[in-house]
C-alpha cells in the first residue's frame, strides 16, 4: 500500500501550447504510476465524458462552423462541468492521482488571452463550471509556437479550430500561459524542446519537488 492510499487524491493538470507533447507526457506519467501500483486516472479535456466528446467534436473537429468566441468559451466550460462531476471528483474521492490533459487554464489561455475575451468573465464562468475545483499542480509545457506547429505538421496532424486561428493567436496563448504560471506556487513550467524521455525526466523532477509525498521526493519513496 502506498502513501497515497491513506490520503485524498492528487489532481495534476498538464497545460501548454500546441505540439508541446502533453498527451505523450500524460501517458508516460500513467505508466510510471502503474508500474508502482499507484491508483490513478488519466483523462483529457475537452472530452472524457459522452457529452464532453460530443462538444469536443463541435469545437475542435468542425472548423467549417462559425463559432463566436463567447459560444466557444461556454461550450468548453459545459464540457468541463461534466468532466469534473463525472471523472475528476469521483477519482479524487477514491484517493487516486488524477492526471488531466488540459483544464481551466486552457480556457484562460485560449479564450481569454488568445481570443481576447474579458479575463474576469472567463474566470467567473470557469469557477461556475468547475465548482471552484483547482488542481494541486499545473505543469505548463512550453516551447516556441513555430516548433510546436512543425512537430504537428511532421506527424501529419491536420489543423483544428485553434491552430487555424494563426500564429499571432497561438503566440498570445503562449504568453497567456506564462502570465498564468508566473509566480504561481501551484505551477511549474516544463521546457518541452527535447525528446519525450528527456522531457519526462524534467516532469518527474517537477513532480517530486512539488508533490514529494506522492512522487517520492527526498526521503520519501513509493517504490
Amino acid at each position: 500500500m502506498t502513501e497515497l492510499d491513506q490520503r485524498r487524491g492528487v489532481f495534476i493538470v498538464l497545460e501548454g501550447v500546441e505540439g508541446a507533447g502533453k498527451t505523450t507526457q500524460a501517458r508516460m506519467i500513467g505508466e510510471w504510476l502503474h508500474a508502482r501500483g499507484v491508483p490513478h486516472t488519466i483523462a483529457r479535456e475537452p472530452g472524457g465524458t459522452a457529452v464532453g466528446e460530443a462538444i469536443r467534436h463541435v469545437v475542435q473537429d468542425r472548423p467549417e462552423l462559425e463559432v463566436p468566441p463567447e459560444t466557444e468559451l461556454l461550450l468548453y466550460v459545459a464540457s468541463r462541468a461534466a468532466y469534473v462531476a463525472e471523472i475528476v471528483r469521483p477519482a479524487l474521492a477514491r484517493g487516486e492521482v488524477v492526471v488531466s490533459d488540459r483544464y481551466s487554464w486552457s480556457t484562460l489561455a485560449y479564450q481569454g488571452y488568445g481570443r481576447e475575451l474579458d479575463l474576469e468573465a472567463v474566470l467567473a464562468v470557469n469557477r461556475f463550471g468547475t465548482g471552484g475545483l483547482e488542481p494541486d499542480l499545473y505543469l505548463v509545457f512550453d516551447l516556441p509556437v513555430e516548433v510546436g506547429r512543425a512537430r504537428q505538421r511532421a506527424s501529419g496532424q491536420s489543423d483544428d479550430r485553434m491552430e487555424q486561428a494563426g500564429p499571432s493567436f497561438l503566440q498570445r496563448v503562449r504568453e497567456g500561459y506564462h502570465a498564468l504560471a508566473g509566480g504561481n506556487p501551484q505551477a511549474r513550467i516544463v521546457e518541452a524542446d527535447a525528446d519525450p524521455e528527456v522531457v519526462f525526466e524534467r516532469v518527474l523532477s517537477a513532480l517530486r519537488e512539488a508533490l514529494p509525498e506522492t512522487f517520492g521526493g527526498p526521503g520519501v519513496s513509493i517504490e
